[in-house]
């Protein structure tokens, strides 16, 4: 069916690019747009690809990362055909749909893409997924280019793609996409950049708000400021409120509701001048009108997981260049604009190019349940345009086995109705968890608050019940506020899907306790009653965290937390519920455990019931596994080695000499035997004489020259002395020992000058290749001259030493010819003749 849509009557740039776009979209089925800031393409190009050919009256799926373009980009378009959203352009987001069978053009959000493709892996209805705003490079825009080339490349080969941004890295996509791009130079307004000194990061609100003053004096127009967060953002509104200003103060974060979100971006009602104090939602897609004055603090919010903890946490961080374009292009949009940008023109310069992709920095639990539901094990082998980190693979693995979704790489039935809800892993793993424990209503209320931001703030302290109490009295009475409005949406829409109804009476904290037990395992905690102050919990993962002595949960035995942060050394807890350690008897596994303990004098072995690193009881193991014991060795060798093992210093120098021949002789199999090489394979030369070994004292007396020198075969033991000799016997009859460097430099001779009288050369090892350093020393065993070239010491420098050496040992022999003279260990005897 054909839709109606005059693009003679659209005034934007992109429309002079669009001929090349249906062009190139005829012959190719992967295309790349690159477009300025302003220039329509999000609106434009979905509608005027409608009645191409190639669409056979499928439909379009634009990808918006964030749910307010998402909507205010659909219900432009339907504006534009004369409609409402829901007919032939329409919108879903999470727990949000507004589309029908007539929609032709859906726009959805990060999630909504993926299970489509779940859904139907061919995409059968659909001709064309747009990617808009590429450039944020976020993980389920990367994710579902992924899954949308393998259904073009196994069975959609007439599926089209279009990747589309205003500041993108074009040369690396369509090297790796192996795509044209069409490019639209646009109009773009002129904009007045005006840098400023750069704040300390701390004071962003107030320095922000000084200059969205200062900006409202200079310049006409509405004015939209960027700061990292909700935080900064509403310190900057505090501030301007007590300013008297004539402009609106309005806020744009994602944790608004969507119809607050809505009324920032629309014109004001009165005609009033507009302030937006915005996140880092407002830099794309989405035209808040009037603005032409961008106030910009230079930083922006980032959530980066931690793999060891597995916790996220956020980090404010410098935005890069194709950022701060984006955020200036927002001042050029309607005409001519200002950015006031809070850094200076060199900061610019040492800002990265472009933004990091979220794939590096991102929790991956939900991106691997995803690839393993389409069928694929091994990430490496789909074509990502960045691959994953393996560390964070590994521990998306790890979480996905312990709540029982996978098994062996495999998805588990569990795990196929754990993807089958739209939520992370862990809460739908707690709502179908709770199904089974007649305690979904608390379940829905649960997930409902872990999801938003918190309705209370931290002065309420950091127990969620708190918060589940005060849902179930907003739900019931209408008395919290609209703080609670979208949490009580949220819950609702789980109810839905769990069918079944709410519950507004009395929470026992127990049962919250172990809902969030299920959702984060590894946050079961429990009183550390060996610590000093109140409110340390050891946590299941290992990491110690601590609760505000002052609040009500830090005497509680045993926590489930909820949110912490992945801080160095001891947490912080900022959501918990305390939890019944009867309940907790799922989580609890029976473990043998062998290790070395060097400060408890060796190896310990026990048999334990344990939550993760929790030890709930303990009983030592009579019977020991000698391979299990030797395993237990090679560990804590690896990083305790090097003051376990007795490394004297004739070892110290045997290594030495190895290794200098396997740098002089690299021709030849001379093994690496330094003591980081050594620590990393203990197994492979230590094995057979750690049998029986079980405490500290057995490793110190074992014979590492001996251990070491057997390592070798008997021809290279033979070689090493010939080549590399300990020592040396110099003309006095005095055997010298040689010191030896690690990397292969000349080995050291440190002898009396007098007990090499006679000696006319150098001497030579290594089959007369490398000449060793002479450390010529006087009498009284003090350096007097360090030479490679013994010959010409004697026919110079020798004579200049002897007028010292004679004056400060005159009972010492300093003959004229010190090559004829003999050699003397000491001093010389007195005659006994009279």
């Amino acid at each position: 069916m054909a839709v109606s849509f005059d693009l003679s009557k659209v005034h934007l740039p992109v429309v002079g690019v669009i001929p090349q776009l249906t062009q190139q979209l005829a012959i190719h089925n992967t295309l790349i747009l690159s477009t300025p800031p302003g220039a329509g393409k999000s609106t434009v190009v979905p509608l005027a690809l409608l009645n191409e050919s190639w669409l056979r009256d499928r439909k379009i799926v634009m990808l918006e990362p964030r749910r307010l373009a998402a909507s205010s980009i659909a219900q432009r378009m339907a504006s534009l055909l004369g409609e409402k959203a829901g007919e032939t352009v329409g919108y879903r987001v999470r727990f949000e749909n507004q589309t029908s069978s007539r929609t032709r053009i859906e726009v959805v959000t990060e999630g909504i893409l993926t299970r489509m493709l779940h859904q139907d892996n061919a995409l059968e209805d659909v001709g064309m997924v747009i990617f808009d705003e590429f450039h944020e490079r976020r993980l389920h825009t990367d994710m579902s280019l992924v899954l949308c080339r393998e259904s073009q490349q196994v069975l959609r080969p007439d599926l089209r793609l279009l990747i589309m941004s205003a500041t993108l890295d074009t040369a690396q996509l369509t090297t790796i996409l192996q795509a044209p791009v069409v490019e639209s130079r646009g109009r773009m307004y002129p904009i007045d950049i005006v840098h400023t000194e750069e704040p300390d990061v701390r004071q962003l609100p107030e320095y922000c708000a000084r200059m969205i003053v200062r900006a409202s004096r200079e310049t006409e127009g509405d004015i939209l400021a960027f700061l990292p967060g909700e935080g900064e953002i509403r310190a900057c509104a505090q501030l301007l409120y007590a300013h008297p200003t004539e402009a609106v103060v309005h806020t744009l974060y994602g944790r608004m509701s969507l119809a607050d979100q809505h009324l920032a971006i629309q014109p004001n009602r009165h005609g009033q001048r507009k302030i937006v104090l915005a996140t880092s939602i407002a830099e794309t897609s989405l035209t808040i009108e009037g603005i032409s004055v961008v106030v910009d603090c230079g930083y922006t919010r980032t959530q980066v997981f931690d793999p060891p903890s597995g916790l996220s946490r956020l980090k404010t961080v410098r935005i890069s260049q194709d950022a701060a374009a984006q955020r200036a292009g927002r001042a050029g949009r309607l005409g001519p604009g200002t950015c006031y940008r809070l850094w200076t023109m060199a900061t610019t310069q040492r800002m990265a190019p472009y933004r990091i992709p979220e794939i590096l920095e991102a929790d991956l639990t939900s991106l691997l349940l995803d690839t393993a539901q389409w069928g694929i094990n091994d990430l490496s082998q789909l074509e990502w345009l960045t691959p994953p980190p393996p560390p964070t693979v590994a521990r998306a693995a790890a979480l996905l086995q312990e709540l029982g979704a996978l098994d062996g790489g495999k998805v588990t039935p569990h795990g196929k109705a754990i993807h089958a809800l739209p939520c992370h892993p862990r809460i739908a793993h707690m709502l179908l968890k709770s199904k089974q424990l007649g305690m979904s209503a608390l379940a829905t209320d649960t997930a409902a608050l872990l999801e938003e931001r918190d309705p209370l703030g931290r002065d309420a302290g950091i127990n969620i019940n708190l918060r589940v109490e005060a849902l179930r009295k907003h739900r019931k009475y209408g008395m919290q506020g609209k703080r609670f409005d979208n949490i009580e949406k949220i819950a609702r829409s789980y109810r839905k899907l769990l069918d079944i109804t709410e519950e507004n009476g009395p929470v026992d904290p127990n049962h919250t306790g172990l809902m969030l037990a299920y959702a984060y395992p590894e946050r079961i905690a429990r009183h550390r009653d060996d610590r000093p102050r109140a409110g340390v919990f050891q946590l299941a993962a290992g990491k110690r965290a601590a609760v505000p002595a002052n609040d009500d949960l830090a005497h509680e035995p045993w926590l489930s937390i909820a949110l912490l942060d992945a801080g160095d050394g001891l947490g912080s807890v900022f959501l918990a519920s305390a939890v019944n350690p009867a309940d907790l008897s799922p989580f609890v596994r029976e473990t043998q455990r062998t290790m070395w303990d060097t400060k408890q004098g060796g190896i310990i072995a026990t048999r334990d019931r344990r939550i993760g690193a929790i030890v709930i009881q303990s009983e030592p193991l009579q019977e020991l596994d000698e391979e299990i014991i030797r395993q237990a060795i090679f560990d804590v060798l690896q990083t305790e080695g090097d003051h376990i093992l007795n490394w004297t210093a004739a070892v110290e120098q045997w290594q030495r000499r190895v290794l200098s021949l396997r740098k002089w002789r690299p021709d030849e199999a001379w093994p690496d035997v330094s003591t980081s090489t050594l620590l990393r394979h203990p197994d492979q030369w230590l094995s057979p004489y750690v049998h029986g070994v079980r405490k500290v004292e057995e490793m110190k007396k074992l014979d590492l020259f001996a251990i070491l020198h057997h390592t070798l075969n008997y021809e290279q033991q033979q070689a090493l002395n010939r080549l590399a000799p300990p020592s040396l016997i110099v003309p006095s009859g005095s055997t010298i020992k040689l010191s030896y460097a690690p990397s292969g430099e000349p080995p050291v001779l440190a002898v009396r000058l007098q007990e090499v009288f006679g000696l006319l050369d150098t001497p030579r090892i290594n089959d007369g290749r490398t000449p060793i350093v002479l450390h010529l020393l006087s009498p009284g065993f003090k350096p007097v001259q360090v030479t490679a070239d013994l010959r010409s010491f004697w026919q110079t420098a020798y004579y200049e030493v002897r007028k010292e050496l004679k004056r400060r040992y005159p009972k010492h022999a300093w003959p004229d010819d010190p090559l004829h003279a003999q050699a003397v260990r000491g001093a010389p005897r007195k005659s006994l003749t009279p």
